[in-house]
Formats: C-alpha cells, sequence, structure tokens
C-alpha cells in the first residue's frame, strides 16, 4: 500500500474531516458515531479525549483504537453523551427499529439533561422530565401523555442502572422516584381496554374507502396486524401474486410472521402497493406531507392522529384506537370461529401447546381458509 494512501473507515466508526481554512498544526478532525436520528443519520462527537491529529493516518488509527473499546466513561461526561453510549449498546444488542425509535422520542422530552454532568443529575431532575417537560415532536411543542411518562421513566431506569454499572453515580435516582398517584391514575386510564367496532360502525367504514387512513383501518381489521407494524411494512413484505404479506415485531413468536391477505382488502391493500411504486416509496402505506407536500411514510403520531380524524368524520366512539383494530380482528375470528392456533399466529402470540408449536405443520392454504371463514 502507498506510504500516503487514506485507509477507509469501516461503515458506523466514524468520520475524518481536514479543516481547510485555519492554520492548525493539527488539522484533522476525528468524530465518533454514537447513534443515529429517527431518520437514520448518523449521530457524531468529537472523539475524546483527543479529536485532532496531525495526519489523516494518526486519526484513523485513534478511531480504530476507540472502536476497539469506546472511551472510558466518567462522571463528567453529560447527560446526553451518556444516553448516546448506552443507545448505542442497546443498538448492538439488537433492539428492533421501532424499539429505538420509541427511545429516542422518549429522549426528547428529558432536553434538562443534555448539558448537565451526570453527577449532578438528581431526583428533581428526573421529576421534571417526566411531569414538567416539553419536546418539539413534528415542529410542534408537545407535553408527553400519560403513557409517554411511563415510557420516559422506564428508559431514565435502564441509562442510570447502566451509569450504577460503570460507577459513574452512587445511585440511580431515576428509580429512586416514585411517579405520583395523581400520574399512575392517568396512565391506568390510558391503558382502559380495547374495544371492538360494532357492525354499524364497520358498515361506516365500508362505505367510504377513498382516503388511505379509511384503507389502513379496514385491512387492519382483517389482518390483526398491530398499527407500528402496519406503518413499518415494506412493499417488499407484500406478495401481491401469492396474497400475502410479512411483518411483525415485539416478540419471538410475533416477528416475520406471514398473514394471508383477506379478500375483502386485496383491492386495498394492491391500491397501497401501486402508489407506493409509483412515488418510488418503500413503504406499502404514504400520506402527502401538508408543508412540504411531498409523499412520505407514516409515523405513529400521524397516524394517530389521522386516525381519530376518521373516527371523528364518521361519527364513530371516539374512544376508539389505532390498536382497538387488531381486537375487531380477533373479535372476527372468534365471531367466525377461526382455529385457535391460526389465530396466534395471525396476530403472533405465542403458542404454548408444545404438540402444535413443535410438531404440528400447516401450509399456506390452510392459513388462508382459516382468515377466508371471516365474513
Amino acid at each position: 500500500m502507498p506510504k500516503n494512501k487514506r485507509m477507509r473507515l469501516p461503515n458506523g466508526f466514524g468520520q475524518i474531516s481536514q479543516i481547510k481554512n485555519a492554520r492548525l498544526r493539527k488539522p484533522f478532525r476525528a468524530m465518533v458515531t454514537v447513534g443515529k436520528t429517527e431518520n437514520g443519520k448518523p449521530i457524531c462527537r468529537l472523539l475524546k479525549p483527543v479529536a485532532y491529529f496531525s495526519t489523516y493516518n494518526e486519526a484513523y488509527a485513534a478511531l480504530l483504537e476507540y472502536n476497539k473499546k469506546p472511551y472510558c466513561l466518567t462522571g463528567d461526561m453529560t447527560g446526553d453523551e451518556l444516553f448516546e453510549e448506552w443507545y448505542r449498546v442497546k443498538e448492538k444488542e439488537g433492539a428492533t427499529d421501532v424499539n429505538l425509535r420509541d427511545t429516542r422520542r422518549s429522549w426528547k422530552y428529558c432536553s434538562i439533561l443534555y448539558n448537565m454532568r451526570v453527577t449532578d443529575i438528581r431526583a428533581q431532575h428526573i421529576r421534571d422530565c417526566i411531569e414538567n417537560s416539553e419536546a418539539i415532536i413534528q415542529g410542534k411543542p408537545n407535553r408527553p401523555k400519560p403513557l409517554q411518562q411511563r415510557k420516559i421513566k422506564t428508559i431514565l431506569n435502564q441509562i442510570f442502572d447502566y451509569a450504577l454499572s460503570y460507577d459513574l453515580v452512587e445511585k440511580n435516582y431515576a428509580r429512586n422516584y416514585k411517579i405520583p398517584k395523581n400520574l399512575i391514575k392517568n396512565i391506568d386510564e390510558a391503558e382502559t381496554p380495547h374495544i371492538s367496532f360494532t357492525d354499524d360502525e364497520m358498515n361506516k367504514l365500508w362505505s367510504n374507502t377513498m382516503s388511505t387512513d379509511s384503507q389502513m383501518i379496514l385491512i387492519q381489521c382483517y389482518s390483526g396486524w398491530r398499527p407500528q407494524e402496519l406503518i413499518d411494512m415494506k412493499i417488499s413484505d407484500v406478495d401481491i401474486e401469492n396474497w400475502t404479506f410479512t411483518g411483525g415485531m415485539k416478540t419471538e413468536a410475533g416477528k416475520n410472521r406471514t398473514v394471508p391477505i383477506h379478500s375483502k382488502i386485496r383491492t386495498l391493500v394492491k391500491n397501497n402497493y401501486e402508489k407506493a411504486i409509483e412515488c418510488g416509496s418503500e413503504f406499502l402505506f404514504n400520506r402527502e406531507d401538508g408543508r412540504s407536500g411531498k409523499i412520505i411514510p407514516y409515523t405513529y403520531d400521524r397516524w394517530y392522529e389521522n386516525f381519530k380524524y376518521i373516527m371523528k368524520v364518521r361519527k364513530l366512539d371516539p374512544k376508539h384506537r389505532p390498536h382497538d383494530c387488531r381486537k375487531q380482528f380477533v373479535t372476527l375470528c372468534n365471531k367466525y370461529e377461526v382455529n385457535e392456533y391460526a389465530i396466534k399466529k395471525f396476530v403472533g402470540h405465542k403458542i404454548s401447546d408444545i404438540t402444535e408449536r413443535l410438531y404440528t405443520d400447516r401450509d399456506l392454504d390452510w392459513y388462508r381458509e382459516q382468515i377466508e371463514k371471516i365474513k
């Protein structure tokens, strides 16, 4: 290899840039990759303790050494640096994309911790993140809803467990903080049981299927996908020839499961499939961004807003939530006597019966026959 040839960094190792507009003895700046944004772009920080080098190859060697064992954690690091290091570990351990997105969304409500030294963070700061915080979500200021508050608490518990394991803090103030009873009551109320749609409500949904939002609701009611599973579905997951879609998340039983596309929703699925190809999107369901006019995929927050709007304009029960479509699917399966194991397979629930789970093979035609029992 020529002496001055620059070696290329492996993906995810960081960045090296040369600062050319200043007379520096060490013009090569090394940045480490500590995570990704919700859009998949790398988040970089200056390499510590030294970030500037005389030559490219010196910076390259430093980054290689860093990636063997990421920088030493100290109590002087900021809350944001601690989060990114913990997030990096979480990512390497195989957390799902959905879980990682939820984690970043929750961290947005913890901005008061970003520039604080880890050793200075106390229970009152944790409390402010959960009870008094605000974050910019889709360009608008938002206060965390009850369930979001619980997610923030869970993530802070985990982050400071990580800090405690490296002796960065003397105690986990997040775990010492107790959510007040009035907040627990709000969370419990937000976790009320899901409700099925009435026959009249289903007729109203079928009476107007022009919008993508209406189509998504009906597709979910006849397939059992979780809302986020439907949002994340790509056109590569849809087999139009064999009429199946594959996806899933959350549990081993729920991942990469194939569900036959019910004959009543095939036109709706195909319609969105063709639209996605036409606009060049990899995702099955897309919407027009109100500000830019571009066609973009859904986020859960946007889908939730659109879902509530459909409930309002169709004059359906305002208490309905996106997960109610999944409840509706199971209700329909039971009503039309779909096989119990087929239902579990469709919705991604674990089958505890060893004989069924390990010793019984079911082909696609059998599953299709079961789902077509639904009328």
